[in-house]
């Protein structure tokens, strides 16, 4: 009898001990930019910050892979392939080029969606409120959002009867944004002229183009490219004398004219919730997609100085930050 307990109070710590001993599977989240990191390490600090709060500490609880196109939508398609061969665990996912490409290439892996105009209209999921297959997340656009802007638009102007519409044709969601922009401008009696730029010579084109047809103002749709070329546009907009209106604020920074538009790191940092609750078991066809509900106007009165722009009171007293 007391062989048999020996033994078994050796087998049995020698069973504890090896279960001790046992790896616990740390979790890789990875994560694909389509814009420059220089550009963009605000929003993924946002995407660290949100984690953290949720209590996952890098290089402890968790492994992060980030992946940055650099705004090269080809290499998009490689950076996936990469992810997928590190078999990580969910897949982050900003802007729409770098969802598209990870529907295509990245299998069964959850993939956590964030700054997509419309994913419903693009084809990502069946419909916001029951996603459907794997993707589920954060969108950016609301059905108000673009009238929103063209109202504003007019009131920061003065009547206007002629838009240009800065739109890269590569990104799928600038013809959801084109169609809520085209509608909303009917009701305001206002003319749309879209005008297609993939790179800085096709930026410069179009506004040469927009002066040239008698454009009274003009907006730059939201897009990882057109963002990664915010100095350019904001000089040619100020040497043509041009009002543009925005939709991220980083534009108003560089010394832009007025923005309009979700607030973005808020949209990044709530990424941690999808990603906690997709390694904690949910399934992300029953996660509901968020619509944005912060917003920020940013309005730079110098600009508009220069431009010779009165800025009507009202706006400035519901900007969020006003540039001096």
């Amino acid at each position: 009898m007391r062989r048999r307990r020996f033994v078994a109070l050796i087998c049995g710590a020698f069973a504890s001990s090896l279960a001790r001993a046992q790896p616990v599977k740390v979790p890789r989240i990875g994560y694909l930019f389509s814009f420059v990191r220089s550009q963009g390490e605000h929003l993924w600090e946002a995407c660290r910050r949100g984690m953290r709060e949720l209590g996952y500490v890098e290089g402890s609880n968790v492994v992060f892979e980030p992946r940055w196109a650099d705004g090269h939508h080809d290499r998009l398609p490689a950076l996936v392939a990469e992810l997928a061969r590190l078999k990580v665990d969910v897949i982050v996912a900003a802007a729409t080029p770098a969802n598209l490409a990870v529907r295509a290439g990245a299998g069964s892996i959850p993939v956590v969606m964030v700054a997509v105009a419309d994913p419903v209209r693009i084809g990502l999921v069946d419909s916001l409120a029951r996603p459907g297959g794997r993707m589920t997340g954060l969108s950016l656009l609301t059905p108000e959002l673009s009238g929103k802007r063209l109202s504003m638009r007019a009131e920061g102007t003065g009547p206007i009867s002629r838009v240009a519409v800065l739109n890269n044709p590569d990104n799928s969601s600038h013809a959801v944004f084109l169609q809520e922009t085209t509608s909303a401008a009917k009701a305001l009696q206002i003319q749309i002229h879209a005008l297609n730029a993939r790179n800085a010579v096709e930026i410069e084109q179009a506004f040469e183009t927009a002066a040239r047809e008698g454009a009274r103002a003009l907006i730059v749709f939201d897009d990882p490219v057109l963002w990664g070329q915010r100095k350019q546009i904001v000089a040619l907009a100020a040497r043509m004398r041009l009002p543009v209106m925005y939709g991220y604020s980083e534009f108003v920074d560089e010394g832009g004219l007025i923005s309009y538009g979700p607030h973005r790191p808020d949209l990044y940092r709530r990424t941690a919730s999808y990603v906690d609750r997709i390694l904690k078991g949910a399934n992300p066809a029953e996660l509901p997609i968020e619509q944005p509900t912060r917003f920020e106007l940013f309005v730079n009165v110098k600009a508009a100085k220069a431009l010779a722009l009165a800025i009507p009171r009202s706006v400035l007293l519901s900007a969020d930050r006003v540039i001096e």
